[in-house]
C-alpha cells in the first residue's frame, strides 16, 4: 500500500445468512486516488455488496478493506468523515424540505451552520433546485430527488465518494448535471467509486474499469485499454457480453 492508492481491497468475502453462495468470493482490487473506479456486473454479480461493504454499510464475512492505508474496521470512525455515500435507494425524509434535510446531513458530518448553509446554497444553485429549497422531498420528481441525494453526499467536501447507480430512472437533463458534477468534483481530486448497468454512462465518465460477476474480478482496465484488449468488440456492452454472458440474471 502506498500513499497513492484510495483503497485496497484483500481477499474480501462476504455470504448473507442463509445464502451457501458468496456474494462477493475472495475478491481483491487496488484503487488509485484521483480514479472515477467502476463496477460494472448483472445483476447478483457483487458490485453492490461490496461497495456497501467498501463505504460501511455491511460488514464483510472475512477479508481487509483498507481506505488510505487503514483498516476500516480499526479506523472507522476517522474513515467515515472522509468518504461520501451515494445510495441507490433514495436516503431522504419525505417529509422534510430539500433545505432541512441538507441541514440534518450537514449536521451529521460536523459541518458548522454557517459554512453549512453556505454549501447548501451552492450546491442547490449548481444542481438547479434554488426555488424548490423550501419544498418537501415527497413532492420532488425522481431526478430532483436524485440531485439531492447527490448533494447530501458531498456536502462534506469528501476524499472518497461512493456511488450507487446516482443516475437510475432519471430525465436526460438531471443525469447531464449529475454527470458533469461528478466529473468536476474528481477533477479537484475526489477518488470516486461508481456502479452503474449504463455502458455508454460508464465508458464516458470512468477512468477506469472492473468487471465482476459471480462476486469476483473478471476484467479491469481503463476503458480505452479494454477496448484495445477485445478489439473485436465495437463498444463496452460488447465487452461486458463477450465476459459475462447472454443468460438473464435475477
Amino acid at each position: 500500500m502506498n500513499q497513492s492508492t484510495a483503497i485496497e481491497i484483500r481477499d474480501l468475502v462476504k455470504i448473507y445468512r442463509g445464502s451457501e453462495k458468496a456474494a462477493v468470493n475472495h475478491l481483491s482490487l487496488m484503487i488509485p486516488c484521483g480514479e472515477i473506479y467502476g463496477f460494472l456486473g448483472p445483476n447478483g454479480a457483487g458490485k453492490s455488496s461490496t461497495l456497501n461493504i467498501l463505504c460501511g454499510l455491511r460488514r464483510q464475512t472475512s477479508g481487509t478493506i483498507l481506505i488510505e492505508g487503514r483498516d476500516f474496521r480499526e479506523y472507522s470512525r476517522e474513515i467515515r468523515q472522509k468518504i461520501g455515500i451515494v445510495p441507490q435507494d433514495i436516503a431522504l425524509y419525505p417529509t422534510l424540505t430539500a433545505y432541512e434535510n441538507l441541514l440534518l446531513f450537514g449536521g451529521v458530518y460536523g459541518l458548522r451552520r454557517k459554512e453549512l448553509d453556505k454549501r447548501i446554497r451552492e450546491q442547490l444553485h449548481t444542481f438547479g433546485l434554488t426555488s424548490s429549497k423550501n419544498k418537501q422531498i415527497q413532492y420532488f420528481s425522481g431526478g430532483m430527488k436524485r440531485r439531492i441525494n447527490l448533494i447530501a453526499g458531498i456536502l462534506h467536501h469528501p476524499c472518497i465518494l461512493f456511488l450507487d447507480e446516482p443516475t437510475v430512472g432519471i430525465d436526460v437533463q438531471s443525469k447531464r448535471v449529475i454527470l458533469d458534477t461528478l466529473k468536476e468534483l474528481n477533477a479537484r481530486g475526489t477518488t470516486m467509486v461508481y456502479t452503474s448497468h449504463s455502458m455508454d454512462e460508464a465508458q464516458e465518465i470512468c477512468t477506469s474499469l472492473a468487471m465482476i460477476d459471480e462476486g469476483t474480478v473478471i476484467e479491469t482496465g481503463s476503458p480505452a485499454s479494454l477496448l484495445e484488449k477485445h478489439s473485436e468488440c465495437r463498444n463496452l456492452e460488447e465487452i461486458y457480453l463477450k465476459l459475462t454472458g447472454k443468460r438473464l440474471r435475477d
